[in-house]
């Protein structure tokens, strides 16, 4: 891949990855046509409050980031999009996406919030996990960028075949647009840049951890949004009945065993939730139960040591279960001698592993690249520099779990490497 075949850039996803790429490429002078699925841009780290170990405001650290994308010229963000098809030409790659309609324009649309309250069908918010509703027309959470909503057809009552236009007739602005088609755009870029990022295992295909089942169960994202400021509980710590929870239980390695690998970052983040929970409970009793501990360099270890004070104990276990008690759940487990025991506690986090995207695999065979056994994007020595000499990139945690930090530095790796001249025996 030379200079002039990477004039033109796509990079898929729009996470802190994809967002750090596309900012660098476009300070170099690269047009950069960033694909994103969801409406707004920020992937995971938009449902954060705060990041380890320096327990940064995660908002801080993102808005800056993405308000210099929105107004970056040399970035065509694409919203509601998808990759449909990739060739590959002489020159690179020709891509096909398909943008789907928001139904309201972007231009004449100033995120005022006027049409959401007379909007009269409503439904549980995907993005907060189900633990608050949105309307047919919504912005997924508070603060989230661009502040452009969108029309959800599947629930809008107007798509249903009824005359409402209520988000219309609220609009001052004209923005609501239900003429509005889906796009085809067709593009000629010399590199594609993957940045698709991961999800979470399925907590419900994992009997024994009772999540969907036993009242008082969460899952990591859920209680990050419990936590978060523009949550669906405005920050407060509560079980969905409304009461403070007095006692917590963080299970650390959820799913380790059916996904086949650590995921790095799961013990940070569980540490993380001690913090979350001191600040807002002082004195709640935390037990972290894990089967194993991932807490890599000194940051991490004094992150450790402070959550590990106070009110926590931190018990290693070799399997555990939760099941139903009177009024809470109760965890049964086995330690390391073989003793069993049981723990009873108000609010239950499971930590579970990353897995990758739903839409990495549909990707690989788009592109012609190989994934692991566990699904990731499969990146070693001697497919990167084949990948790279093709002009594809993979960079975050479409690789493999990873945290921020490391998430960024591939970013900034990948764009040196596009940048450069010619083609490197090895990277």
């Amino acid at each position: 891949m030379t200079r002039d075949r990477a004039l033109e850039i796509v990079v898929v996803g729009a996470g802190i990855a994809g967002m750090q790429a596309s900012l660098l490429l476009s300070k170099a002078g690269r047009k950069v046509h960033l694909i994103e699925r969801a409406s707004v841009i920020g992937g995971l780290a938009t449902k954060f409050e705060e990041v380890f170990t320096s327990m940064e405001c995660a908002t801080c650290m993102l808005a800056p980031m993405e308000q210099e994308l929105l107004q970056d010229s040399n970035i065509n963000l694409m919203t509601l999009a998808n990759i449909e098809e990739v060739i590959r030409t002489p020159q690179g790659f020709k891509v096909k996406v398909r943008i789907k309609a928001r139904f309201v324009d972007a231009v004449s649309c100033i995120g005022c919030g006027a049409c959401y309250d007379l909007c009269p069908a409503s439904a549980p918010n995907e993005y907060e996990l189900g633990l608050s509703s949105r309307k047919a027309i919504f912005v997924p959470c508070a603060g989230a960028l661009p502040n452009i909503p969108m029309i959800d057809p599947n629930l809008c009552l107007r798509f249903k075949g009824h005359q409402c236009d209520a988000c219309k007739q609220a609009c001052m602005f004209e923005a609501i647009d239900f003429q509005q088609k889906e796009r085809i755009l067709e593009l000629d870029v010399g590199a594609i840049v993957v940045a698709t990022g991961a999800d979470i295992i399925n907590t419900k295909e994992l009997p024994k951890c009772g999540y969907g089942s036993i009242e008082g169960v969460y899952t990591s994202l859920e209680f990050e949004r419990f936590y978060a400021s523009n949550g669906p509980t405005s920050g407060k710590i509560v079980l969905r009945d409304g009461r403070v929870p007095k006692s917590v239980a963080i299970v650390h390695c959820v799913g380790r065993s059916e996904s086949g690998y650590c995921s790095s970052v799961c013990c940070m983040y569980s540490f993380k939730f001690n913090h979350y929970l001191r600040s807002k409970i002082p004195e709640i009793e935390i037990i972290e139960f894990v089967t194993d501990l991932c807490v890599p360099g000194k940051a991490g270890q004094h992150f450790m040591r402070e959550a590990a004070s106070g009110k926590t104990r931190i018990v290693r276990v070799r399997d555990l279960e939760i099941r139903e008690g009177t009024s809470q759940p109760i965890i049964s487990y086995s330690l390391e001698d073989g003793d069993r025991d049981e723990a009873a506690v108000d609010m239950v986090i499971l930590a579970p592993s990353l897995v990758p995207d739903p839409g990495t695999q549909e990707l690989a065979e788009m592109l012609d690249i190989s994934t692991d056994n566990r699904g990731f994007l499969q990146v070693n020595k001697d497919n990167r520099i084949e990948w790279a000499r093709k002009g594809i990139f993979v960079i975050g945690c479409a690789e493999g779990p990873k945290d921020i930090e490391a998430s960024v530095a591939q970013a900034n790796a990948a764009t040196a490497r596009i940048l450069r001249e010619g083609l490197l025996d090895e990277l």
